[in-house]
């Protein structure tokens, strides 16, 4: 599995594997979609009201379907 970067070096406009790392612990792990400072569904439809703070590049066998 990949290592993951802090959410500021996330590319722009790339579906890539989120998650939530902080004191409350690893939460909200899916695949999301940045443009801007909103993340968005795989596909556009809504945002998510919260910031990811780690990011990593989904791999080969994970899609943006995929739980």
């Amino acid at each position: 599995m990949a290592d993951w970067h802090p959410i500021d070096t996330a590319p722009d406009g790339v579906v890539v594997h989120t998650k939530i790392d902080d004191a409350g612990g690893v939460r909200n792990e899916q695949q999301l979609k940045r443009r801007g400072n909103l993340w968005w569904f795989p596909d556009g439809s809504m945002y998510v009201y919260y910031h990811p703070t780690h990011w990593r590049p989904v791999q080969a066998q994970e899609t943006a379907t995929d739980g």
